[in-house]
């Protein structure tokens, strides 16, 4: 962001012009049919690998841009908010950021090796934390990675893991000490990067609401091995890795919502203006505009957040009440403009057609995922407000 904060650089506004430029080829009937077959977008996903846009905020010395959370939130809010929504936005999302523990704590030679593949396309990783029984809980989590004479060998399962499908690489965390041998829950988690074995990983699709062309899994690993080097940094420090992940991720959540309520909106203000009912357009009628106009607030006032996050991140300072806020406060202004926008189409919002419906069932992502309201409203009652922890 410039210094006042308010608006794009000349040269971040290039970024989004360039982003917004090349989304167009791929238009709204482009993505109704990857959601309704549940291809995977590779045409999409392989342009902006060439156009380099994958490796935006990561370092120059491995291949790519070397920029930071506010270039990468502008490119993913672009590709949201073309109409590509989170069809689109989850297609790259996991390799805009999901390689920085392997960039800020990895050996030189991981770094070298695995960066570059990543952003070229080469590689595609899948990020395996999530687990059936743990779920938020991170430090509860079952996965067990024992140490051999060579490695480690990993079993356990993971939930929601995105784009296992077409992985042929794993970032995962496990754990290589026991729960009742440390002294605090979030010590003894390590972190792995290592190949999608699949004769060792079985990995099932969930069905699911959205999304469809961007799968999320259920992921069953038995004795798979790994070797030494495949542990990123100190063993029993991944929880500690994971963290520095976290805040970024929401920024890019929330920012990608708020682009997917912008593309909800463009929709249902050219339909208000077009569709005319007892002789005028709908959206004369203050039943329909208002809560159109009220989302675009709604939207501005998310968006204002999830940029100061990322200001903040990007200057090195705590941003974590921020990066928080932006992800729930564009999640649910995402979702207000979503519902709004099928509303007032009347029941062609229900057809597919008009594409609404399509983002009003992606919007519940950002509300639901990767972490719930009502824990970034214990992270604000706590850590923002001095309340006693709830939990």
């Amino acid at each position: 962001m410039t210094m006042n904060g308010f608006w794009f650089s000349d040269e971040q506004q290039a970024i989004r012009d360039a982003v917004v430029r090349l989304c167009e080829r791929f238009d709204a009937d482009y993505w109704r049919r990857t959601d309704e077959s549940g291809a995977f977008p590779e045409a999409f996903v392989a342009a902006m690998v060439e156009a380099g846009w994958l490796g935006v905020a990561m370092p120059t010395e491995l291949g790519g841009a070397g920029l930071g959370l506010t270039e990468a939130a502008i490119v993913m809010q672009a590709v949201a908010e073309s109409g590509a929504g989170f069809s689109g936005a989850s297609a790259m999302h996991l390799n805009i950021f999901g390689p920085m523990p392997m960039v800020k704590f990895g050996s030189e030679a991981q770094r070298k090796t695995h960066v570059p593949r990543l952003i070229s396309g080469q590689d595609k990783m899948c990020f395996a934390v999530t687990e059936p029984d743990a779920g938020l809980d991170t430090t509860s989590l079952t996965t067990k990675a024992v140490r051999t004479n060579d490695g480690y060998v990993i079993s356990g399962r993971k939930m929601w893991t995105t784009n296992a499908q077409r992985a042929t690489k794993m970032l995962i965390i496990a754990r290589t000490t026991p729960k009742d041998q440390v002294k605090r829950p979030t010590e003894g988690l390590s972190l792995f990067y290592t190949d999608f074995d699949r004769s060792r990983i079985e990995a099932t699709p969930i069905p699911k609401m959205g999304r469809k062309a961007v799968e999320s899994n259920a992921v069953f690993i038995d004795d798979l091995h790994v070797l030494a080097e495949d542990l990123i940094g100190e063993e029993g420090r991944g929880f500690h890795y994971l963290l520095e992940g976290l805040n970024p991720e929401r920024v890019l959540i929330g920012a990608e919502a708020v682009g997917l309520g912008r593309a909800a909106l463009k929709r249902a203000a050219a339909y208000a203006k077009e569709r005319v009912v007892f002789g005028r357009p709908i959206g004369q009628n203050q039943g329909v505009a208002h809560p159109l106009a009220k989302s675009w607030a709604e939207l501005e006032a998310a968006n204002l957040v999830a940029f100061k996050a990322a200001a903040l991140h990007d200057a090195g300072r705590d941003c974590g009440a921020e990066a928080n806020a932006a992800k729930y406060l564009g999640g649910e202004a995402g979702f207000n403009a979503c519902e709004a926008a099928v509303l007032a189409h009347g029941g062609m919002g229900y057809a597919k057609e008009f594409h609404v419906e399509r983002y009003f069932r992606e919007s519940m992502i950002a509300r639901l995922a990767p972490v719930s309201r009502e824990m970034i409203l214990n992270y604000i009652a706590e850590r923002v407000l001095g309340l006693p922890k709830s939990y």
